[in-house]
């Protein structure tokens, strides 16, 4: 498990670009019959990448659970949001089958002990990106396709952010206890999202971008609002934004991205915008 520490604003305004990339960026997480994690001290998040190819994969796959979490399993104390983004695959949680297509979403409780993942098709596996938070109680296992998901139309293609909001592990549509996840997708012409910025002291993010075309990239704008950097992210690419952190990217085509939150509270009113023209 890769271990990731909480950055001071004001040491980030000294780091190279290599420096933030190895702080803040996350790659490589879909390998072969295998889990990828990597724990993140900011909010205590964990970001997890499977691609089940030639058999059955545990989420605990190569993880030392008790030193990582010092749980007898990963969700003993956690909650975990689950997406896949590739061929059709399926979750099982405690002996329950879940089955994901592209683009669904599975929210699983505190409490599930045996967490498994399997492809249906070797030769177009799934892709199971996921974001869990610590959680308090146990809430209930849900499933949620991509047809489910609360749509949220939002910005225009005069400023080429014409988007969609899918809303699944979300305060408007399940219980958690403080994790929450969406994707949006970008319309062709369209490459900002999350501008004008924004932060939220309360709480942190992680942002996932994958439907990157061959050749394509995104920069993604992070830091404090007059200290702003950038990482260049390619397709399968997840980055940390700390709560003094703005989040926000622009492609060299569309794409679409998962955002997970967790923190203090799950309002979504409860942030500062700041303007374009305060942006340094």
């Amino acid at each position: 498990m890769d271990i990731r520490y909480s950055a001071n604003p004001n040491d980030m305004k000294r780091y190279t670009t290599e420096e933030i990339r190895k702080e803040f960026h996350i790659s490589g997480l879909f390998r072969d019959d295998t889990v990828q994690a990597v724990y993140s001290h900011v909010d205590r998040m964990v970001v997890f990448g499977c691609k089940p190819v030639s058999k059955t994969v545990s989420l605990d796959d190569g993880i030392d659970v008790w030193h990582s979490f010092g749980t007898q399993f990963i969700l003993e104390r956690r909650e975990i949001g689950i997406f896949n983004v590739g061929g059709a695959g399926v979750v099982t949680c405690d002996g329950t089958a879940y089955k994901l297509g592209h683009k669904d979403c599975l929210y699983v409780t505190m409490g599930t002990e045996e967490v498994t993942f399997h492809s249906d098709d070797a030769e177009e596996p799934a892709l199971f990106y996921m974001v869990s938070a610590p959680a308090h109680k146990p809430c209930r296992t849900t499933l949620l396709t991509i047809e489910q998901a609360r749509k949220v139309p939002c910005g225009s293609a005069e400023t080429s952010n014409d988007r969609v909001i899918n809303q699944f592990i979300h305060p408007d549509v399940l219980e958690t206890c403080q994790l929450s996840m969406g994707m949006t997708s970008l319309k062709p012409g369209s490459v900002w999202n999350t501008m004008p910025a924004h932060t939220h002291e309360r709480r942190m993010e992680v942002y996932f971008y994958f439907d990157i075309p061959k050749d394509n990239v995104v920069f993604h704008f992070m830091g404090q609002p007059q200290e702003t950097r950038h990482i260049v992210m390619q397709n399968y690419d997840a980055v940390i934004s700390p709560s003094w952190s703005i989040h926000a990217g622009c492609g060299t085509s569309n794409y679409t991205f998962i955002w997970a939150m967790g923190g203090e509270n799950k309002t979504f009113t409860d942030m500062d915008d700041i303007k374009n023209t305060d942006l340094r």
